[in-house]
């Protein structure tokens, strides 16, 4: 398997792997081929796509708000093959890059509170947890807000 990777910005042709991708990380509030399709196209929202040769290793949508300094990372998922090859740290740091080029001062995500991995790997990437979200998902349970803040100096 070819570990070297790229990031770039998805396009309509990265539709169906990207609902692939979805589904098989997923089992709640899956993003539809329809919705990528509007993040791809807009915009003020952002898809980036990890590629190894010609295979989608992962993906990160950012969605930002005009007049705001605060961009949300929506949604990241890594494909299972690609796992534990940092494919995870490039997509964010790609985020957080763009960001803070953008002019952001703090980038939020909402996460489900029982999916200790992903907590641990954002707190890792220097997020905190600010708010807990009762009953936030589809299925009832409950999320964390969390939020990485671009040191002042470092813009």
């Amino acid at each position: 398997m070819n570990t070297e990777f790229r990031i770039e910005r998805a396009d309509k042709n990265d539709l169906e792997q990207l609902v692939s991708l979805e589904r098989a990380t997923f089992n709640y509030s899956c993003i539809s081929r329809r919705s990528f399709k509007r993040v791809i196209e807009s915009s003020h929202n952002y898809c980036w796509v990890a590629r190894s040769g010609n295979d989608l290793a992962g993906y990160a949508i950012a969605f930002t708000r005009r007049n705001s300094k605060v961009w949300r990372l929506y949604s990241i998922a890594v494909a299972q093959s690609f796992r534990g090859l940092g494919v995870g740290n490039l997509l964010m740091n790609e985020v957080l890059n763009s960001a803070k080029t953008a002019g952001a001062n703090a980038m939020s995500l909402e996460v489900k509170s029982d999916n200790k991995a992903a907590i641990h790997w954002y707190q890792s990437c220097g997020f905190e947890t600010i708010d807990i979200l009762p009953e936030y998902y589809d299925d009832g349970s409950d999320g964390f807000k969390m939020r990485f803040t671009f040191c002042p100096e470092s813009q």
